[in-house]
This record gives C-alpha cells, sequence and structure tokens, in this order.
C-alpha cells in the first residue's frame, strides 16, 4: 500500500510514522507513507495557501488551487483508489471502514485546517470523506495518523500474528474480552480458572460469553 498525505503542517505528521508498529511496516515494504507540504504547490511567492471566506465570516479555508496541484501531480504518477478527506462531518470512522480501505493500493489522504477547505476540492476530487469523532481538531494531521494506524496494522505481514487484528474489538461487532497475562496470582486476585485449564474450546466459549456480557454492558448500541 502507498499513502500519500497532504497537509499545510507536515510536522505534524512525522513523529507518529517514525515508532512502533508503523515505522516496522515501512521497513518491511507493507506499506509506503508520504507525506507532502500543501505551500510547496503555491503559485504564490509568500507559500500563501489559505484565505478569506467569500461572504465573510470568521477563520480562513484552504484554497483550492495548491491542493489541486498536489493532487493531480500524484494521480499523473500512478491512479489512487481513494481521495480521503479528513473533516469533523465525515462518516464516522470504525473498524469496517479501517478493514475496507486496508485493501487498497494507493490512497491519498487530504487533511483539513482552519476552517476547512474551499468546497470546490470536496467536490472535485474528493471520493471519502472521514471523521475520527463528533468533535474539532486544529487539523485533520492527528486524524490522518489514527485513520492510517487503524488502516496499516491490518495489512497481512504487518503485525507479528496475523491473527490478533482478527480479535479485536468491533471486528465482529463486539468489544473484546478480558486478557490477562503473568502472574497467575496477584496479591489475592486470581486469573479465572478456566484461562489456565488448558481446555481449548472451553476457553473460547468463555472468551465469547464474557466479550457478548462486555458489549451488553458497555456499548449496547452494538448489537
Amino acid at each position: 500500500m502507498r499513502i500519500d498525505i497532504l497537509s499545510v503542517v507536515p510536522e505534524l505528521l512525522v513523529s507518529p510514522f517514525e515508532a512502533s508498529i508503523l515505522k516496522r511496516a515501512q521497513e518491511a515494504k507493507r506499506v509506503e507513507v508520504h507525506i507532502h507540504n500543501i505551500r510547496d504547490y503555491s503559485s504564490n511567492r509568500y507559500k500563501q495557501v489559505d484565505d478569506y471566506p467569500y461572504g465573510g465570516g470568521a477563520g480562513m479555508v484552504l484554497m483550492i488551487e495548491p491542493i489541486a496541484k498536489c493532487i493531480e501531480s500524484l494521480q499523473a504518477q500512478r491512479k489512487y483508489d481513494a481521495v480521503v478527506y479528513m473533516t469533523p462531518d465525515g462518516q464516522q470512522l470504525n473498524q469496517k471502514t479501517a478493514n475496507h480501505f486496508s485493501l487498497f493500493k494507493n490512497i491519498i489522504i487530504l487533511c483539513g485546517h482552519y476552517k476547512g477547505v474551499d468546497q470546490r476540492v470536496r467536490d472535485l476530487f474528493i471520493t471519502d470523506e472521514i471523521s475520527v469523532g463528533d468533535y474539532v481538531l486544529s487539523g485533520g494531521e492527528l486524524a490522518a495518523a489514527v485513520f492510517c494506524d487503524a488502516m496499516i496494522r491490518l495489512i497481512p505481514g504487518v503485525l507479528g500474528n496475523e491473527t490478533s487484528a482478527l480479535t479485536d474489538s468491533f471486528q465482529d461487532n463486539l468489544l473484546a474480552p478480558p486478557i490477562y497475562t503473568r502472574p497467575a496470582d496477584y496479591k489475592g486476585h486470581q486469573v479465572p480458572e478456566i484461562l489456565t485449564s488448558g481446555n481449548t474450546p472451553k476457553v473460547e466459549r468463555w472468551r465469547e460469553e464474557k466479550a457478548m456480557d462486555r458489549t451488553k454492558k458497555l456499548r449496547p448500541d452494538l448489537f
């Protein structure tokens, strides 16, 4: 997979891709992540990428021209499966969405900033709009990092144990069951006996029951 991220503050995106799973995924050539500074595509010698909104109002709006130049330059080099805009009013990111996008080969992600982008960017270039929640961030960079993490960890070969992602919360519309590790006894707090029994079928049934119970209690809306 190749991911191209467009931003006016690309510095915000460096750190998330330089550690842990996202770093290893790139080193293993499972994914390429390229970060582009929208200001490099400005036709203004001041590298201007924003302007006042027509009709008045507070805040600034990202201009269409530098964004269009960047997207068109990338699309001239390869075919993209999606051009995603990170925005609070987009479709809310969930596990099903992450699964869907993890199968793509090439993706462009546009990070909003200020009050957002000129509507014509959304009309002409964007294929999907994604939100990470009903709140507003200073820009789409952190949201883009979250989206990328959710996708990349699902790519075969990224996780050490490929079945791990299949047992995550939300994969089957259930929250994950409780999990334990050593020691089996911590100051009188015992690991459930079934988990140390070695009886795999019973362990799986226990996990399924606990997943159901936890989901009913914490996220009944998932049923």
